[in-house]
């Protein structure tokens, strides 16, 4: 299945005519769909009579420089506030990082949008892309954050997407822009990036997305794209029986496999059950590529949330204002 990006606040005719291929499992949402919280619950709406089967509708609603919806919106801190407090109040920076998992996905679900792509359990170590993004350095501690955050996400009714497996934070490229090679070994991976998903499936995380990394020591191949990372090691190894999505396949480090069908053919067959097509441009040629594939039409149906409490519901209950108050201090 594919989820796919559209240009704008609201939908054309063409994009209306995307939602009707069998292969359309969702629309995920950026800054370009946003003008307001009224607008985005229209999007959605439109987005769900369009389309003649259950629509995932997702969103990087993370904090700090990834949080698409804003205007209307608590403003979410980086992960790394709750980090940088760790060291001298464990389980109150636990706490708070809850608190900001259900209040992000409270505040999403209100909108009629069912998921944020969350957490980045990758570790701080560096990387362009990650950056404040991650919770710390150090696996241990992201593996607790990784914990309360799954929690929180799961108290609002959101599903978790752990991101991005095996762990992008301790290379230095941005994969939106170049090529990233770890040459880390598996069991040096295990020793450090790995922990914080063990951690996350332990939680019961319900999907996980793929970097585009390549790990040479452990498969040649961008890690979306092999089998040996998707299906035996998070698979079989660790025991994942979730939701796998790919990265962005418009990312300049997906081009390693060709074109747009050779890039979405090398996720599918390594075990990817969904593909993000983030790009408009590229949905029309993506949804030809999937013409002759088996779908797994049932892959993110337990991911679409049900009886969101809306907007009126959120503002009415007494832990909604309590807690944005507590979060918006950090931001």
């Amino acid at each position: 299945m594919l989820v796919i990006g559209v240009a704008g606040t609201e939908l054309t005719a063409q994009e209306r005519d995307w939602l009707q291929h069998d292969a359309c499992a969702g629309v995920i949402l950026f800054t370009r769909n946003f003008a307001s919280k009224a607008q985005v619950g229209e999007l959605a709406a439109a987005i769900r009579e369009a389309a003649p089967r259950p629509q995932l509708i997702c969103v990087d609603q993370e904090g700090g420089r990834v949080q698409r919806f804003r205007p209307g919106y608590s403003a979410l801190p980086p992960l790394e506030e709750f980090g940088k407090r760790f060291a001298s109040d464990r389980e109150g920076a636990l706490r708070l990082a809850e608190e900001h998992a259900w209040l992000m996905a409270n505040e999403v679900r209100a909108s009629g949008v069912d998921l944020s792509f969350a957490p980045v359990v990758d570790l701080g170590r560096g990387n362009l892309a990650i950056g404040n993004r991650a919770f710390s350095d150090d696996p241990a501690i992201v593996a607790e954050f990784t914990r309360a955050y799954v929690r929180g996400m799961h108290a609002a009714g959101m599903a978790a997407t752990l991101k991005h497996f095996p762990g992008h934070g301790s290379v230095k490229a941005d994969t939106h822009f170049d090529d990233a090679v770890d040459p880390r070994t598996l069991d040096e991976l295990r020793a450090t990036d790995l922990i914080p998903f063990v951690a996350g499936i332990e939680a019961k995380a319900d999907a996980v997305m793929m970097a585009h990394v390549a790990y040479p020591a452990v498969a040649p191949e961008p890690a979306g794209y092999s089998k040996r990372w998707i299906e035996e090691i998070l698979r079989r190894e660790m025991g994942f029986r979730g939701v796998v999505f790919s990265d962005d396949i418009g990312m300049k480090a997906a081009f390693s496999a060709g074109g747009v069908k050779a890039r979405i053919d090398a996720h599918y067959d390594a075990g990817c059950d969904v593909v993000l097509v983030c790009h408009p441009e590229l949905v029309e040629e993506s949804l030809q590529a999937v013409e002759s594939r088996v779908l797994n039409t049932a892959a993110v149906i337990g991911l679409i949330g049900r009886g969101a409490m809306g907007w009126d519901g959120l503002l009415a209950d007494d832990r909604y204002g309590t807690a944005r108050s507590r979060i918006e201090g950090l931001a």
